[in-house]
């Protein structure tokens, strides 16, 4: 655990926790009562402060807004048996974070405002954190800069900002997917191990031309030859052939996902044969085709372990087996939800209890 943090704290006057539904979320669309915000101005970090939530006004020629510095974390809690509050896994987090914003030429945040803000967040929100099966309380650090200047250069002054909001299950029903091949979502050497937003940005409108296509989302493939699978959507993915879990080894281009590294450690504890390699799209189309191979899932914060109903490649659907208790994906999901919630012994050391 961190140290206790220094900050300055300013509560409700009433809570509006009563416009929460635990049996009714959609996800990223309530927020909790209060968020923690810290200027880092000329270098030095200042006192963070722990606020009501709300709205945030800016000059029209912030930095940010103009030339996309801008990273972002997504983080979960859970509630055991005892409402005892339960982060995931934050130190990946927090690491991730700086590696982000040293690629995006921004402020380094030190851990105990990071690390320390979740913590105290949590403790003043927690009655935020639904219980329930596939319901979590959705963890948003984010950092932009906050230069008011038009000159194309990094921003000297940043603000970094924590906002909660409870979530359920993030797709109803399995996604269908489609092969991308003309557009991509990173290229060697740009930004795509980066959690920025730009990355996000760029990915709209290819997503947009698949949906009215009728798929949910996209399966990336690399920019140089659209041969081989990199991410789906904002997920890593992850194949199931002949028994074995496989996934794109990440580089410059995908993003080194928490519960892609989640999965891995715990298929391998469970016997499962893993291969981080590259994988290509006639690799994984054939074995469809075959029965060799028998799913391919999404892994991300807020999709969890995300099953896919079919992929499309080349103008056909192809469309894969239906998900069983006995489905890898559903074994590996269920090992980790019960890890996350404090069901079983977290021998990983990956569970923090913020009451602790």
């Amino acid at each position: 655990m961190t140290e206790t943090l220094n900050l300055d704290v300013t509560l409700v006057a009433e809570s509006r926790i009563h416009q929460l539904d635990p049996n009714n979320i959609a996800f990223g669309t309530i927020f909790t009562d209060h968020m923690l915000v810290a200027d880092c101005i000329n270098g030095e970090w200042q006192t963070p402060k722990i606020l009501p939530y709300g709205d945030i006004s800016y000059n029209p020629a912030l930095a940010s807004l103009h030339y996309g510095q801008t990273i972002f974390e997504g983080m979960k809690a859970f509630k055991n048996e005892k409402d005892e509050v339960l982060m995931f896994r934050p130190l990946e987090n927090f690491k991730r974070f700086n590696i982000s914003a040293e690629r995006m030429c921004m402020a380094q945040v030190p851990e105990e405002i990071f690390i320390g803000g979740l913590e105290e967040l949590l403790k003043i929100d927690a009655a935020w954190v639904p219980k329930g099966e596939d319901n979590s309380l959705y963890l948003r650090p984010f950092m932009f800069a906050s230069d008011v200047y038009l000159g194309v250069r990094p921003s000297q002054n940043y603000r970094f900002m924590i906002i909660m909001s409870p979530a359920g299950k993030y797709y109803s029903t399995p996604p269908k997917v489609k092969v991308e091949t003309e557009f991509i979502r990173a290229a060697p050497g740009g930004v795509g191990s980066a959690k920025c937003g730009g990355n996000y940005g760029a990915s709209l409108y290819p997503a947009k031309l698949a949906q009215e296509q009728g798929y949910t989302q996209l399966l990336w493939t690399d920019a140089i030859e659209h041969k081989y699978f990199e991410e789906s959507g904002t997920m890593n993915v992850m194949f199931v052939k002949d028994g074995k879990l496989i996934t794109p080894n990440t580089s410059s281009t995908i993003l080194k996902g928490i519960t892609r590294d989640t999965l891995l450690q715990l298929a391998k504890s469970m016997g499962i044969e893993v291969e981080e390699r590259k994988v290509s799209v006639e690799e994984i189309i054939s074995g469809i085709e075959s029965g060799s191979v028998t799913e391919v899932f999404g892994a991300g914060t807020a999709v969890v372990v995300s099953p896919f109903a079919a992929i499309g490649f080349e103008g056909k659907d192809y469309v894969l087996p239906a998900i069983t208790d006995d489905s890898m994906s559903t074994r590996l999901k269920n090992a980790l939800n019960d890890i996350r919630t404090g069901k079983v012994e977290d021998t990983f050391g990956w569970v923090w209890n913020i009451h602790a």
